[in-house]
């Protein structure tokens, strides 16, 4: 009697033993998991201005900007290849969320440098967030001469400062668009009569064209009276290669600056009178 009690006790311990595995076995299964949204661009701008997307954490974006003189100068300036400008720069990351860049621009001899916090990310699944978003802030000093060395000159004259939200959707593998409210903040301006602070939107979009190229499209609108009468907005058309650890990106611009108060309050160019640049960024990333 004793052994066959223990023998049916036996059995019911493996048998509620198996049930319990497989109770967990299902619920690991049917557990709700969390996918995120990765590559909504290919680099971290979209053309002139930034896009959402982040530096890994202990990567350094090295990246070299070149924005070309008027294509409209014909064969005597080379289609605008004898007059250039250009941004040496970098943007590194302290986490994957959370960069810090400095670069330096020929046009008007500025030092720039922000910090850039992505603090939402575009996902489905357990949690469902539509878009992914991004802050960044930037300031800038010109270091070029006075126009007026005789006068009373102020260092902070030479400051500027940029903030803006970005808010991105990757809509399908290849179709992507950014909406980023701006604001350009300038301590000096041309006349009493000029606004210090100068709100935009920029718009842009990136369709993929393959594996490893994309065409991208980028618009910066200012809000009505706040520019000058001979100041337009920039609008560009370019076209993304990605070649292993280096990223190209090719492109037309009506914008001579390569940092946000520079393209967005500053450009004088109309696509409409054929004043357009050719310009390029070359990016490339190295892992500390």
């Amino acid at each position: 009697m004793l052994r066959s009690t223990l023998i049916l006790f036996s059995i019911f311990t493996v048998y509620a033993g198996n049930s319990q595995t497989l109770d967990l076995l299902d619920d690991d299964e049917s557990s709700p998991t969390t996918e995120y949204t990765f590559a909504t661009f290919k680099t971290n701008r979209v053309v002139n201005g930034h896009s959402i997307e982040t530096v890994a954490k202990n990567e350094f974006d090295f990246k070299i900007s070149h924005r070309f003189g008027f294509l409209s100068g014909g064969p005597y300036d080379l289609f605008g290849l004898d007059q250039a400008t250009m941004r040496i720069g970098g943007d590194y990351g302290i986490t994957d969320n959370l960069n810090v860049g400095l670069g330096r621009s020929n046009v008007d001899k500025t030092y720039d440098g922000f910090i850039k916090y992505k603090f939402l990310k575009q996902s489905t699944g357990e949690k469902n967030m539509p878009v992914t978003a991004t802050w960044i802030s930037h300031v800038g000093m010109a270091t070029i001469k006075w126009t007026q060395p005789n006068r009373e000159n102020y260092i902070s004259s030479r400051m500027h400062y940029t903030h803006q939200l970005l808010v991105a959707r990757k809509f399908t593998e290849g179709l992507s668009i950014q909406l980023s409210p701006t604001l350009v903040h300038k301590n000096l301006v041309d006349s009493l009569s000029r606004p210090n602070d100068i709100l935009a939107i920029g718009a842009g979009l990136r369709q993929k064209l393959s594996h490893r190229t994309s065409i991208n499209l980028e618009y910066y609108y200012v809000l009505p009276n706040q520019l000058e009468t001979d100041k337009t907005k920039s609008l560009s058309i370019g076209f993304d290669i990605e070649t292993g650890g280096h990223v190209f990106q090719l492109f037309f611009t009506n914008g001579q600056a390569a940092f946000e108060k520079g393209f967005i309050t500053d450009t004088k160019a109309k696509w409409l009178d054929g004043d357009v640049r050719f310009g390029f960024n070359i990016a490339r990333v190295f892992n500390f």
